[in-house]
């Protein structure tokens, strides 16, 4: 009955361990799903779960909370009718979107009004794309109706959060409708290669369990009910099924999990799916995020280039001396000339025929940077409830309370920079600006119009009118690629964009064109006039906007770097050491994307980078992966529609030539995107991918993958959750790999066979008893004696191996090529498995021949003799396995020697005790023992001599 009872007890085991992952599971989505949301009804406010919100609903959601579902936006408390939200959890991106109100509602004068109108939404089916969104908002009770477009810009999805103000919304889409879960695919069951292996060599056990029954069952000669003795061998045999391998396996997934926690190199790291530890140690592909995961997020402005002079960070108080200087000229010609401003300036600025100075050159340049941008300068409620007004004379300026918003942080980057040299940007609203001169007085420009930045332009301008002045400037700002065609002729700008992109940076070119009034107004009303028009209204209106970018004056160059986390460069200089391909799937732009790559070393400075040409069609997707196979050894960057045609006609090709190289970046990726490509790397090259990130865009990929590893970062810990270990930054990732993935999957392999040799050890035994006593289906150890050899004598000291370590963890960091030699999975392979076959068989038969050979005048004395002997030398097996000895390895050894000595007493049904304290029963065991350990034992000493592993060499 032992073994059912022992069953029982293994899948306790493993169902306990199921268990508590999933219930902490639950918790954690419990605690989501009733965060408290304010609901407007008719009758007021009421607070739902957010669990409870359904289609129609009008949601009331405060600054910094997150959007629970997918709205449209009908109503804010900020004046300017829009808000931004932080979209991190569904993109990526940490910059922050604006969004804008329905107009319609954001009219009306009161909350309540929403009630006392008539109108309805309507919206498209649910679907995967977060950047576009078609619908319209009617208002039927009016006179006329009043009908409005509504697009991406009028919606708030969910996941996202809430920047400034407080909005309301009309949830369009709830559940499994929302863009952001649709963007996310259901997480699989992960088992671990090693969990895989060894279900296959179980397989093989198992035949060879019937193989051997067979056999035996015809020596007998089919005598009798043969098929009964056919059962009573399979039932004898059945030790060779190592059914304590789960328990063992799942105690030492648990301690490395444990171990992994309390590393005190790696503080913070999380086991969240304690099953795959092993996985750590086995991966080729590492497919990683970039913002935020390699980055930091955070852009610091480090470098000004004029073009015949350079500042960098340590000569930036030279520019606030050019400032105040400029600043205080003007002032005292505007003093001097008491009547007004305009005069004095105007004559300064109608003679840049003259060559400029340096001065001047500097303060245009940095006046440049403040204008030229969509950057909102934000100013916190001082304890007030409500909204700030925004009344210009008693708004608190105090430089403390101001916060900069933009859609790019690199925009913040740089106006905060302007700030520090002494050109602040204090106010903007829709049509205006307000910048503060050092000497604290007040420029306010009026904003014209605006062009967006978008990816196909590259670039982003503003024309402005200068209040004093009355001068209207076109400033623009951009991809040195989108600009060197607009600006004057110069010979630096291309020379000076490369090398600040080597040096990791990145880069704007900015330009100016001064416009009279005339100009303007002909441009206005062409512009206009565009943007009415119905048939290709985009063309036109850059074709409007191109007719201003000609001839205009570069200003200067600027230079922001996105900071590295710490230690990216090293570790993943291990990696790629370690024989671990990288691949970079990221959303950011394409020139960012390498720059990052660069600096990162991702791609080796010695490296070419092959930029893959966007391609739409079957035919260009040919010729450029003809073009992309004539390159050797150069790592790849690709945009993320390129790619997606590039599967569509040649998948199997692109993937074996992507396979080929050093390093692949893929910019511009959707999140279904990056899972998609975890998947084809999976099933094209059958290796272990490990995916790591930290946002909410990065959960499909990092549930897709062989092994998911989440940081908790700046963009919440959505990726983290989900993972199946989480770390507070990316250097952690090289210790978890090295160390604890290598020892966690070295140690299962020795653990699983050594299991396996214990079952197959007994089993060669009672193979030798039954052939000598004419195939006899009798057990040759009752009861008690095998649950005992299962457990108590065996048990610590064959778990001890997990404590066991080939290297120190410093020559596993120091040597990642140990790493190397995993990813072929030699440490549990069809050979080390038939090796340890052979000893099993070796011991087995010595143990049991060498018993019946010296056995006295009684059965009993068979059964003691080589009792003793078996556990013996299985204590000894595991001396001889272990690598370097743990102080609990040497007490797991004597408390079982311990246990078995002291049983003996006990076990009088089975062991003649008169005869086991004599010293014939003594030494018949020891020579049983030495006969069957020896040989192994001088067997392994003349590998370690002839042939020492990788490691060896090491540690002498």
């Amino acid at each position: 009955m032992e073994v059912p009872l022992y069953q029982g007890f293994v899948l306790a085991v493993t169902i306990m361990r199921e268990a508590t992952d999933e219930f902490r599971r639950f918790q954690r989505d419990k605690e989501v799903n009733s965060q408290l949301y304010s609901k407007l009804t008719v009758r007021g406010k009421v607070q739902v779960k957010s669990s409870d919100i359904q289609v129609g609903d009008l949601i009331i959601v405060e600054k910094n909370q997150r959007i629970p579902s997918d709205m449209v936006f009908l109503r804010t408390s900020e004046k300017a009718g829009s808000c931004f939200i932080r979209t991190d959890q569904l993109d990526g991106e940490t910059d922050w979107k604006l969004r804008v109100a329905v107009s319609c509602t954001q009219r009306l004068p009161a909350l309540g009004d929403l009630f006392s109108i008539n109108a309805y939404v309507y919206a498209q089916k649910p679907q995967l794309d977060i950047h576009s969104f078609e619908g319209t908002f009617t208002r039927e009770d009016s006179d006329p109706p009043i009908h409005e477009s509504l697009s991406i810009e009028n919606t708030l999805w969910a996941s996202t959060v809430v920047a400034s103000g407080t909005v309301i919304g009309v949830v369009i889409y709830t559940g499994k409708e929302t863009r952001s879960v649709m963007n996310t695919s259901n997480p699989k069951n992960k088992v671990g290669l090693l969990d895989l292996e060894l279900n296959q060599l179980t397989k093989a056990l198992f035949l060879a369990l019937v193989a051997l029954s067979v056999v035996m069952v015809t020596l007998q000669g089919f005598s009798g009910p043969w098929y009964r003795s056919l059962f009573r061998f399979l039932l004898l045999f059945s030790y060779i099924i190592p059914i304590s391998l789960r328990v063992n396996l799942d105690m030492g997934k648990a301690a490395y999990g444990w171990m992994i926690m309390k590393d005190e190199n790696i503080p913070g790291t999380v086991v969240r799916t304690s099953t795959i530890p092993e996985e750590l140690g086995r991966l080729v592909y590492l497919l990683t995020d970039k913002t935020g995961t390699l980055t930091r997020n955070e852009m610091v402005f480090k470098r000004l280039h004029l073009g015949t002079v350079s500042y960098g960070t340590d000569t930036m108080d030279e520019i606030q001396n050019h400032l105040v200087n400029s600043y205080s000229q003007t002032q005292a010609q505007a003093s001097g000339n008491n009547a007004s401003s305009a005069p004095p300036r105007k004559a300064q600025s109608s003679a840049p025929k003259v060559r400029k100075s340096v001065s001047s050159r500097v303060h245009e340049a940095v006046k440049a940077v403040a204008l030229c941008h969509n950057v909102t300068p934000v100013y916190e409620a001082r304890g007030a409830a409500g909204e700030t007004e925004f009344a210009e004379a008693d708004q608190d300026f105090s430089d403390d309370n101001r916060t900069y918003q933009a859609s790019s942080p690199d925009e913040v980057a740089l106006v905060q920079w302007t700030e520090s040299v002494g050109l602040t940007l204090v106010n903007r609203d829709l049509t205006s600006m307000q910048l503060r001169t050092p000497s604290g007085q007040i420029l306010t420009y009026c904003i014209l119009q605006t062009f967006p930045f978008t990816s196909e332009s590259k670039r982003m301008g503003v024309i402005v009118r200068d209040e004093s002045t009355a001068e209207i400037t076109f400033y623009m700002k951009g991809a040195d690629v989108a600009m060197s065609t607009v600006v004057q002729y110069n010979d630096w700008l291309e020379e000076e964009c490369g090398n600040m992109a080597r040096e990791g940076l990145r880069t704007l070119v900015v330009a100016k064109r001064a416009l009279t009034e005339e100009q303007y107004q002909d441009f206005e009303s062409r512009y206009n006039q565009a943007k009415l028009s119905i048939h290709d209204r985009t063309l036109k209106v850059a074709a409007v906007v191109e007719s201003l970018e000609r001839e205009m004056e570069l200003l200067c160059l600027t230079g922001v770097e996105d900071q590295l986390q710490a230690d990216v460069r090293p570790t993943l200089e291990m990696l790629r050491n370690a024989g671990i391909k990288i691949w970079m799937l990221t959303g950011d732009k394409l020139e960012t994307a390498t720059c990052i790559a660069k600096s990162s070393h991702l791609v080796s400075r010695t490296q070419d980078t092959h930029v893959f040409r966007p391609v739409t069609s079957r035919g260009e997707a040919h010729l450029e992966l003809n073009a992309f196979r004539r390159k050797h050894d150069c790592a790849l960057v690709i945009s993320g529609d390129s790619l997606e045609v590039c599967l569509k006609y040649y998948e199997h090709e692109f993937v074996e030539l992507a396979c080929q190289c050093p390093a692949v970046v893929c910019c511009r990726c959707a999140p279904t995107q990056k899972a998609h490509i975890v998947k084809l790397l999976q099933q094209h090259t059958g290796r272990r991918t490990c995916a790591i990130g930290d946002g909410g865009n990065d959960v499909s990929m990092i549930q897709a993958a062989d092994c998911g590893i989440g940081i908790e970062g700046k963009e919440g810990r959505q990726a983290s959750l989900a993972a199946d270990f989480s770390v507070p930054q990316f250097k952690h990732i090289g210790r978890l790999l090295m160390v604890h993935g290598r020892s966690s999957y070295k140690r299962s392999a020795a653990l699983s066979q050594f299991v396996m040799h214990r079952g197959l050890v007994i089993s060669t035994m009672q193979a030798v008893f039954s052939s000598v006593f004419y195939f006899a289906s009798v057990p040759l150890y009752q009861g008690f004696l095998m649950v005992g050899y299962a457990t108590v004598y065996t048990m610590f000291p064959v778990f001890s191996l997990v404590l066991d370590q080939d290297v120190k963890p410093e020559m596993a960091m120091l040597y990642p090529e140990l790493y190397k030699d995993l990813t072929k999975g030699r440490s549990l392979s069809c050979k080390t498995f038939l090796v340890w076959v052979l000893i099993s068989i070796y011991q087995g038969g010595i143990l049991m021949s060498g018993a019946l050979v010296l056995f006295e005048s009684e059965f009993v004395h068979v059964v003691a003799i080589s009792f003793t002997a078996l556990v013996l030398t299985e204590l000894l097996m595991v001396a001889l396995t272990v690598r370097t000895w743990h102080w609990l390895m040497a007490v797991a050894e004597l408390l079982s020697l311990g246990c078995y000595v002291a049983s003996l007493a006990f076990l009088n049904k089975y062991f003649d005790l008169a005869f086991i304290t004599t010293v014939t029963f003594v030494w018949k065991v020891s020579a049983i023992t030495v006969v069957s350990c020896l040989p192994l034992y001088v067997l392994k000493y003349l590998k370690r001599k002839l042939s020492p592993p990788s490691y060896s060499k090491l540690s002498s």
